[in-house]
């Protein structure tokens, strides 16, 4: 049976990420609902958190938060998976030409909060 494999994003999706100037060695904290939205998606699959920062640190925060059991693993890499979830993305319907008009007009939903 295949099971499904979840790709979230740590910046942006599961934390307060622009609402604060960007340190490496700090993640901010904990967007709310998303402990909710981390128990209602482990039931369809795998979750696998995706972060460009150190792993450790990524781990650590999990951890912190009591969100870690959610998780299969913590990568750096884009791995194969059923869906990506990602607050700057854009999702390709095969259209190229509307995929262009989608990343001239793309705009993060937190980037009025950025400093």
């Amino acid at each position: 049976m295949y099971t499904k494999k979840f790709l979230i994003d740590l910046d942006g999706v599961l934390n307060k990420y622009g609402k604060e100037k960007f340190d490496e060695n700090y993640i901010p904290e904990i967007r709310e609902g998303a402990k909710e939205f981390l128990k209602e998606l482990s039931k369809e699959g795998e979750l696998y958190l995706f972060t460009t920062r150190n792993l450790k640190l990524a781990t650590k925060w999990l951890i912190d938060n009591k969100i870690d059991k959610y998780f299969k693993d913590v990568t750096n890499v884009k791995i194969s998976a059923y869906l990506h979830i990602d607050d700057r993305a854009v999702c390709f319907n095969g259209d190229y030409k509307k995929a262009i008009e989608d990343i001239k007009n793309f705009k993060a939903y937190w980037k009025n909060n950025f400093i």
